[in-house]
């Protein structure tokens, strides 16, 4: 297959949680922009083209929970995918296979990070809603029928956009699904120095039923590394 190469970054908690209550202290911000800056920036260790996320996770970092404004009568769109003109180099992928959300621009900011934004949709999504995303100049690619397809849209995503590095930013269903798919080569952990006990958060890999099994994977360990702020770098290489 002709895809990314494709890593996964996540900061955690010791206890392996991506959220919670924790997040309201003032370590995890220390912590926050010492984990963007391993990804993005002047000095990054990656070269990140594109980053990707859950619909989950792109509503509570970027559309907060908005409501699409959503024309049912709007005249049919083209079938197949939609490229929007852009002049951003870097792209973030939100799946979103029923398109629900309520993005209100084509372009996003992540600290110092703009991006174009790419829907990943599936057939699912009814003509409402991609002709809302064709009015924001926002790109989108099918990829898949009821359910995501991956390898799909990983080829779409090297072929149409020249997409060479995309990094995996949750959440934890997400992130577990590539691995499933053997789709993930290198884990990234910036373990922080907090934890809440919550037994009810997510954590840095999950399944769900339909989606992804609990089959064991193991991975070879690369880089262990200790940071400002108590942090733990950690890198992985996916065993095949």
């Amino acid at each position: 297959m002709n895809r990314p190469y494709i890593f996964c970054h996540m900061i955690t908690s010791i206890d392996g949680k991506i959220d919670g209550t924790h997040k309201q202290i003032p370590e995890r911000g220390l912590n926050a922009k010492d984990f963007y800056h391993i990804a993005f920036g002047e000095n990054s260790y990656y070269q990140v083209d594109a980053w990707l996320s859950g619909r989950a996770t792109s509503e509570a970092g970027f559309t907060k929970g908005k409501t699409p404004s959503v024309d049912e009568n709007a005249a049919l769109v083209p079938e197949g995918d939609y490229i929007a003109e852009t002049d951003l180099s870097k792209y973030y992928v939100s799946v979103d296979p029923s398109g629900k959300l309520g993005w209100e621009s084509s372009n996003l900011q992540y600290r110092d990070t703009q991006a174009h934004i790419i829907e990943v949709l599936t057939e699912k999504a009814n003509n409402g809603y991609k002709a809302l995303l064709r009015e924001l100049n926002i790109s989108y690619i099918i990829a898949g029928k009821e359910t995501l397809d991956y390898e799909l849209l990983m080829e779409k995503l090297k072929n149409t956009f020249h997409i060479e590095t995309l990094m995996l930013g949750g959440g934890g269903v997400l992130n577990w699904s590539f691995i499933q798919a053997g789709l993930c080569d290198e884990v990234s952990i910036l373990m922080a120095p907090f934890a809440d006990g919550s037994a009810s958060t997510h954590a840095l890999f999950q399944t769900k039923e339909g989606l992804s099994e609990d089959i064991p994977v193991t991975f070879d360990l690369e880089h262990v590394e200790k940071r400002d702020n108590g942090g733990v770098w950690l890198r992985y290489k996916v065993k095949k």
